[in-house]
């Protein structure tokens, strides 16, 4: 019974793509919508590294690159980790490959399509739907989706997305991510179905632990601990990022609140203030009017000649 290595890990996918052209052609018609003329039958493999127009720039590395009979570019990527400027590192990568394709003075006419082609270990589109894993970028209109801006094509697919039973467009791209899902260190048979392919049953032998050289076997290993490494200090990022936004989160809630409090508080008290003012008011200005018309109705009587006791008793005024 064989044991497998991952064929996700840099050394692993490099030995697998990066070193043999029949299985990339295969695996970049099975990945990217070509049809037609725009097959790959033919590929020349480039260096890995992009270097920049001008010197001392920034500069990449990407797994794979490669150019067909057509000068088309094809830029291939296995991403274990999911860190949220991956998008902008992708299209920097491509649109360099895309303009580095002009010596100075040359027409535009002269570029050729750049494909940049991105397997993610992670769901990165977590607001899509679950079976949706694989997302296909271009340059369109943004009120009509058929009228394009030829030169860049980006894809992303999501391996976590895929099972055996999600439904492809091509057979050959669903052999493709069962060898990439299901081909590990923790696989003791290989699924049949990738054993009857022959393409398919190449790569499965490249990742058996013998057809290893103990270089590759390090470099590896060195792979599986940096990935680790990295998905931590990326966890810790974001445990980082939320307690920070639940501290935030809680003081600007708090401060809200006390304001909202304060607000409510006032006039509540301004409302019960004015209710009281008025009643206490009511009752002061008619205590004051029947004062003074008992005073008046006294005034007449005395002035009728009855006595100030009577006047006394009947109004309480004393004269």
């Amino acid at each position: 019974m064989s044991r497998y290595v991952d064929p996700r890990y840099d050394t692993t996918f490099k030995k697998v793509f990066g070193e043999h052209a029949d299985l990339l052609i295969s695996f970049i018609n099975a990945m990217l919508p070509l049809e037609g003329d725009q097959i790959v039958k033919e590929i020349e493999y480039l260096s890995p590294e992009l270097m920049p127009v001008i010197p001392d720039a920034k500069y990449s590395v990407v797994d794979v690159r490669c150019k067909d009979k057509r000068n088309h570019q094809f830029l291939v990527e296995m991403q274990m980790v999911w860190t949220e400027d991956f998008k902008s590192r992708v299209l920097f990568n491509a649109s360099k490959a895309y303009v580095t394709q002009l010596q100075k003075g040359e027409d535009y006419e002269l570029l050729e399509p750049v494909y940049s082609l991105n397997i993610v270990n992670d769901a990165v589109e977590s607001e899509l739907p679950k079976d949706q894993f694989y997302h296909y970028y271009q340059m369109v209109h943004a009120c009509d989706s058929d009228n394009i801006i030829k030169g860049l094509h980006i894809a992303f697919i999501e391996l976590p997305k895929f099972t055996p039973q999600t439904p492809v467009e091509k057979e050959m791209q669903r052999l493709w991510l069962r060898f990439l899902t299901e081909i590990n260190e923790t696989t003791r048979q290989a699924p049949e179905e990738l054993l009857t392919n022959p393409l398919t049953h190449k790569a499965v032998e490249l990742m058996e632990e013998w057809a290893m050289t103990d270089v590759e076997r390090y470099l590896y290993e060195k792979n599986i601990d940096n990935v680790r490494i990295e998905n931590a200090i990326v966890r810790g990022t974001k445990r980082h990022a939320m307690e920070k936004g639940m501290k935030k989160g809680m003081e600007q809630g708090m401060k809200k609140g006390m304001e909202k409090g304060l607000e409510q508080g006032l006039k509540q008290g301004l409302e019960q203030g004015l209710e009281q003012g008025l009643e206490q008011g009511l009752e002061q200005g008619l205590e004051q009017g029947r004062s003074e018309a008992l005073k008046e109705i006294a005034q007449k009587m005395q002035a009728a000649g009855i006595d100030k006791k009577t006047i006394l008793e009947i109004t309480g005024v004393d004269l």
